[in-house]
């Protein structure tokens, strides 16, 4: 599976594909359509030819942008658990950003226990976990080969005495098989790379 980053504005964003693309994990504000895909152009990626979108969670600048690309073509695909946050992302929204808001009805929506296989009929082997602590609708994508999505998830160093959330989701991703991760921000790091019983 190939993974590339189509991010900006110091955001990442990722496309997995194989023959052609698969899945879009994240987007950024509304309004910043061409910088996407600008990006993907760049990387040689038609946008429009993604089937799939994916929100690590429901923030202006993981989600803002999913309306635009939901008209390019692109179909929701949402985790049953993150459908409360959808209306509440309003309130991070400017005048100027013009959202749209998103149209859950046009949306794939699946349970936690059913996106394997669901993954697995788009081509893509791994899991969608649940991984709360930068907010309650967080999930990560877990390939099996590894490589783990974490949208925003606080780094393990990061994490302070008192935040037994965020360290039960890093076990989970530990858990899922984890070995390198590619967060919403900052450079890609690898599992083996830190003192988990220091973290």
């Amino acid at each position: 599976m190939h993974i590339i980053n189509v991010g900006y504005d110091s955001t990442n964003y990722y496309v997995l594909a194989e023959s052609g693309p698969r899945l879009l994990i994240d987007v950024g504000f509304p309004q910043t359509l061409p910088k996407l895909q600008q990006q993907c152009q760049r990387k040689d990626i038609d946008l429009a030819a993604v089937p799939y979108v994916l929100a690590t969670h429901y923030h202006p600048d993981h989600a803002g942008l999913i309306p635009e690309v939901m008209a390019l073509g692109l179909t929701l695909l949402i985790v049953d658990l993150q459908i409360p946050a959808v209306p509440l992302m309003r309130r991070y929204m400017k005048p100027e950003h013009h959202y749209q808001g998103i149209d859950l009805h046009k949306a794939t929506t699946i349970a936690l226990d059913e996106s394997r296989d669901f993954l697995a009929s788009i081509g893509i082997e791994g899991q969608i976990i649940a991984t709360p602590g930068h907010s309650d609708d967080s999930v990560s994508l877990v390939l099996d080969s590894g490589a783990a999505f974490s949208g925003d998830l606080t780094h393990p160093m990061l994490i302070g005495d008192d935040s037994g959330p965020l360290r039960d989701s890093w076990a989970r991703v530990r858990e899922a098989g984890a070995k390198t991760v590619y967060g919403g921000h900052g450079p890609v790091w690898q599992i083996d790379s830190l003192d988990w019983d220091s973290a």
